[in-house]
């Protein structure tokens, strides 16, 4: 198991490898041989930013039976595009649009690529997650399926601040059964095992990459639980996964 976090140290970005409460800078990019330079920091020193720069963004929607309500059950992965320009790092806000009227988290596991993919078997897609993190796929519910209905998801999932992912990519780790929690100020509001979901990572990766190919650092929501809720102002909103970490952005 490794973890890996990219971050910034005054005016540099890096990518590094985590041990406990330091991380060690690695020499080039997330994807390249391992080399660490040598210079070791205290993780209270950096600034942890969106743990690698997608290329694509895309979600996997009602993919937990305890999120579906009485909607039927998919027969394949609804799969959305999330843009790149609403990512945000962790700690950094979570930014209500103007009109936004219902907005809500979406406390998910999120899959990070690392080799390109098309047309996969199972196993083949399975080979291709290079590791996981936490994400929050904030989504408000007016422009998604309410009387401000847009023909696609656009805004309502793809405004600015509304992709937090993070801080940590953790690899070799079980992603197929871990416990997901989202706490909203403290409060327990998520909590289920990624062992629920109905359509599995290497299932969503294969079909996936059926119409598009996949290529390292994209990154896969892969749905949330449960029920969600409206967020405000002052909020805070937490994202925390088994083994993975934390994910914590508040909303202003």
């Amino acid at each position: 198991m490794a973890v890996y976090a990219r971050y910034r140290f005054g005016n540099e970005v890096h990518y590094g490898l985590v041990n406990g409460g330091t991380i060690a800078e690695l020499r080039g990019g997330l994807f390249d041989p391992q080399v660490t330079t040598g210079r070791t920091l205290a993780l209270s020193d950096v600034t942890l930013l969106a743990p690698c720069e997608p290329p694509k963004i895309l979600a996997v929607g009602l993919n937990y039976r305890s999120h579906l309500g009485a909607r039927p059950v998919p027969q394949n992965p609804g799969i959305f595009y999330k843009p790149v320009s609403s990512i945000q790092n962790p700690g950094g806000p979570i930014v209500i649009p103007p009109e936004a009227i219902d907005l809500h988290y979406e406390g998910e596991l999120v899959v990070v690529i690392g080799t390109t993919v098309s047309k996969a078997s199972r196993e083949q897609a399975r080979a291709a997650v290079f590791g996981v993190t936490c994400g929050n796929d904030v989504s408000d519910r007016n422009w998604q399926r309410g009387e401000g209905k847009d023909l696609q998801w656009w805004r309502a999932k793809g405004s600015d601040t509304f992709s937090p992912f993070g801080p940590f990519i953790v690899t070799g780790i079980d992603y197929g059964d871990l416990g997901l929690e989202t706490r909203l100020n403290g409060e327990v509001v998520q909590s289920q095992r990624t062992s629920d979901l109905i359509f599995d990572i290497p299932e969503v990766v294969r079909f996936i990459s059926q119409w598009v190919t996949l290529v390292p650092g994209d990154i896969v929501y892969s749905g949330t639980p449960g029920e969600t809720r409206r967020m405000k102002p002052g909020d805070v909103v937490e994202v925390a996964i088994q083994g993975v970490g934390t994910l914590s952005n508040p909303v202003a």
